[in-house]
């Protein structure tokens, strides 16, 4: 029903910025809530950002918080996340993920996933 096409991972180093772009198909888009996790190797997956569908609220990670920013183009069906400031530790897998409900999906409940894309930080 929902398909996410991630891109804009790579390799930078500590102190650089990357923006993630996920691109969603279907044209219930606007009506979902975006966000994006990590999972680093040997860890869990964890919640990284999120926003609504209206774009009016957000939601961070403590450690990423005023580095990362979320922000959606509902037009172009697409959500963005921009990390500035990148430490080593940022280093991980990051997916795309989308649900009806805000606060689900700030749970990791969420119906729809992207199929990951590599950030790398180098020291």
């Amino acid at each position: 029903q929902v398909q996410l096409v991630e891109s804009g991972g790579g390799l930078v180093q500590a102190g650089g910025s990357l923006r993630l772009s996920c691109v969603a198909s279907g044209r219930t888009f606007s009506l979902y809530a975006m966000g994006w996790f990590r999972q680093a190797p040997g860890k869990e997956r964890e919640f990284v950002a999120a926003i609504s569908w209206s774009g009016s609220s957000t939601s961070y990670l403590d450690s990423v918080k005023g580095r990362f920013t979320i922000s959606r183009d509902n037009a172009k069906n697409t959500v963005y996340l921009e990390m500035n400031s990148l430490k080593p530790e940022d280093t991980a897998v990051y997916y795309c993920a989308a649900d009806p409900g805000f606060g689900h999906l700030r749970q990791g409940q969420v119906d729809y996933w992207g199929q990951g894309t590599q950030v790398t930080v180098s020291s």
